[in-house]
């Protein structure tokens, strides 16, 4: 980022159809863009292959709280009834995997539950108290009928004028200049 692009955040361009924003993701992908984003009213099915988006780690994590989840369960059912409180009842055995089943149950949702909430705030990088979009007129618009493509300065590729052109050219209305 060189000097005169200091205190810019970004370019961001309104449209108006998801069509039209989507084709837009597809060509900015094209483009080589690295830092930039879309922001949508609704889900648009298939924007995150136009964006050349990855698959979303949160699923790993998920899995990981669930398998430790399930893991301490056992751990915690069995240190539980084979040394800190043994009993014999009925002649059964002090563990097996049957009778703790809700207890395993339980504790593999929990901690699922907690390797998804914590993974989401981790990756997205919560809280995020302020973000230079917020300042634009427009964003407002971007929760009800607008969609908005925003081009950020970090990207090698930018450079305000060249941005603004392409975002031009891509049909895009209403080019913003975003400023820290």
């Amino acid at each position: 980022m060189n000097e005169r692009n200091e205190h810019i955040y970004g370019v961001a361009c309104t449209f108006r159809k998801p069509a039209d924003v989507f084709h837009a993701a597809e060509k900015v992908r094209d483009a080589g863009w690295t830092r930039w984003d879309v922001h949508t009213p609704f889900p648009i099915h298939g924007m995150d292959q136009a964006m050349g988006l990855p698959r979303s780690k949160v699923p790993r994590l998920t899995l990981l709280g669930g398998v430790t989840g399930f893991i301490t369960g056992c751990l915690l059912t069995w240190y539980m009834n084979s040394y800190d409180y043994p009993l014999i009842v009925g002649g059964k055995p002090f563990w097996s995997p049957i009778f703790p089943f809700p207890v395993l149950y339980e504790c593999t949702i929990l901690f699922a539950a907690f390797g998804t909430f914590f993974g989401q705030f981790i990756l997205n990088r919560l809280p995020h108290h302020h973000h230079p979009l917020f300042e634009l007129p427009n964003f407002a618009r971007v929760s009800d009928d607008t969609f908005m493509v925003v081009l950020e300065a970090h990207d090698p590729k930018f450079h305000v004028d060249d941005s603004r052109n392409f975002l031009q050219s891509l049909g895009g209305q209403e080019i913003t200049v975003i400023r820290d």
